[in-house]
């Protein structure tokens, strides 16, 4: 019997996750990408000696990127190495710094030196971290979102009330800790979740529980090379890949989805599996009535942060700094409610350093390093150009070099921003977004775009506009969720 075929549209996260399912499953699988690399936003930038991921570059969930490779028989071990960072980040207030240690021992510590009696708190709020988490992922998180019946569940039933859907991450962390410092520690996984935190569940406290007990670590050569083991598993399983081939069109007879048309020929299949930002799928490669959503629906949706970033590049190594560094030496609220409640180009902007080549020998030449600077801001921004984002870096080296008592200015060899417009143009992201719909209570599981088309039976989506939602370890498991979707419906 001839085998069916998938065609899927993207090869990111989500996409190479779908692809190797449905290989799994004895399909054919034909995967399109417009670039000349896998990895979608998580892109490698290799210039001037210095090598930078161009996205995501916090590796947390590990168990999430285990039990993927496990499915098909396979560790992660297999594909590349992992380090726990410690500390596992930094974070610069206004008046010092405060390194977050790996050790909940020395977390807890740290915790009571900022307040009194919260070491104690956290074992509670921890506690309730971690049901989240376990029944969270496990009763939540792989559903596919299509239907109330999905969640009739017992564990989900009984836990309602633990889960905390119908309160805010902002109340519940407050009810719990008064310094500030602890709070905004607590609050800043949520920033890139999409909403300011008294708009975000307390559900998502389960962020804390794989931030503090999780740990945060670092695969070796940077996240492309989880990258580069997706499309590794994907090329054994017999995944085709077609680089440099732009899809501009689905075609389809009545609700039948036929063939796809590239920038280098047609192909038809049995199903196709959009990985491609859902909007632009939508509406510029479907007519308007084949379309699931309509432009009101899109514009009243509310949009996880994009990015202001710059790679950079320098001919001396820093001394005083660690991988993962946050600056909130400037108002955690405003810039905030700049991305959120009122969007705006931040007047001051909390801002994030990677410098992988503190852990990562390759990333740069020996006596260089290797930096990656990125602000949140809210997605659909007007006005990106050349002298903005030259305005917004000096700034932030100003605090930089203040912060960790280091010149850096002068010793900078290789600089490349990218922002929203790039989002725009590379990944044809809806109003320039880098992290897709924000997880707020109405755009959770049911409330997010469906991943399968309302108007054309055997088109599916996969990625961070539908199920689960923002992050690396959801763009995993949303390829996993697609797929089984497809498999149901061609049972």
């Amino acid at each position: 019997m001839k085998a069916k075929t998938v065609s899927i549209i993207g090869a990111g996260f989500s996409g190479l996750s779908a692809a190797s399912f449905m290989a799994k499953a004895g399909w054919k699988v034909h995967v399109f990408e417009k670039h000349e690399t896998p990895g979608g936003r998580a892109r490698q930038l290799k210039e001037a000696g210095f090598v930078f991921d161009m996205g995501p570059g916090w590796y947390w969930m590990p168990d999430v990127f285990e039990r993927y490779f496990q499915q098909f028989g396979k560790k992660v071990s297999d594909y590349y190495s992992l380090q726990r960072l410690d500390p596992s980040y930094r974070i610069y207030w206004k008046d010092g710094h405060n390194d977050i240690p790996a050790s909940l021992d020395q977390f807890k510590r740290l915790l009571e030196s900022l307040e009194n009696g919260s070491a104690k708190k956290l074992d509670k709020f921890l506690a309730e971290a971690e049901y989240k988490y376990k029944v969270g992922i496990e009763k939540l998180v792989f559903k596919p979102g299509r239907s109330f019946n999905e969640f009739i569940d017992w564990d989900i039933v009984r836990g309602i009330f633990k889960l905390q859907v119908f309160s805010s991450i902002e109340d519940h962390i407050h009810n719990y800790f008064q310094d500030p410092r602890i709070r905004q520690l607590l609050e800043f996984p949520v920033l890139f979740l999409g909403a300011l935190p008294a708009s975000t569940p307390a559900l998502y406290s389960l962020m804390n529980y794989a931030d503090i007990i999780g740990g945060t670590w670092y695969p070796q050569g940077g996240m492309y090379s989880v990258v580069n083991a997706m499309y590794q598993l994907a090329t054994e399983l017999g995944v085709e890949f077609h680089f440099n081939e732009t899809v501009s069109a689905i075609e389809f007879n009545k609700n039948d989805a036929r063939k796809i048309k590239t920038s280098k020929g047609e192909y038809s299949s049995n199903a196709i599996i959009a990985s491609a930002d859902y909007h632009f799928i939508e509406t510029s490669l479907l007519p308007e009535r084949a379309r699931s959503y309509s432009e009101k629906y899109w514009d009243s949706r509310t949009m996880a942060p994009s990015c202001l970033m710059y790679y950079v590049g320098l001919n001396k190594k820093i001394k005083r700094a660690t991988h993962h560094m946050l600056f909130f030496d400037v108002s955690f609220d405003r810039h905030a409610k700049e991305i959120y409640a009122n969007p705006a180009w931040p007047q001051d902007p909390l801002f994030y350093v990677s410098l992988a080549s503190v852990s990562d020998k390759e990333a740069a030449p020996q006596d260089g390093e290797a930096l990656v600077f990125l602000i949140p801001v809210a997605a659909g921004l007007n006005g990106d150009n050349e002298e903005l984002r030259n305005q917004y870096f000096e700034k932030i080296i100003a605090r930089f070099e203040t912060r960790v008592g280091e010149e850096i200015r002068n010793n900078i060899v290789y600089k490349k921003s990218f922002s929203v417009s790039d989002f725009v143009d590379q990944y044809n992201a809806f109003k320039g977004n880098a992290y897709g719909l924000a997880n707020t209570l109405w755009q959770t599981a049911l409330f997010r775009p469906a991943c399968r088309s309302k108007k054309i039976k055997n088109l599916f989506y996969t990625g961070q506009l539908t199920v689960p939602g923002p992050g690396v370890p959801p763009s995993l498991i949303s390829g996993e969720v697609v797929a089984r979707q497809v498999l149901k419906f061609f049972g």
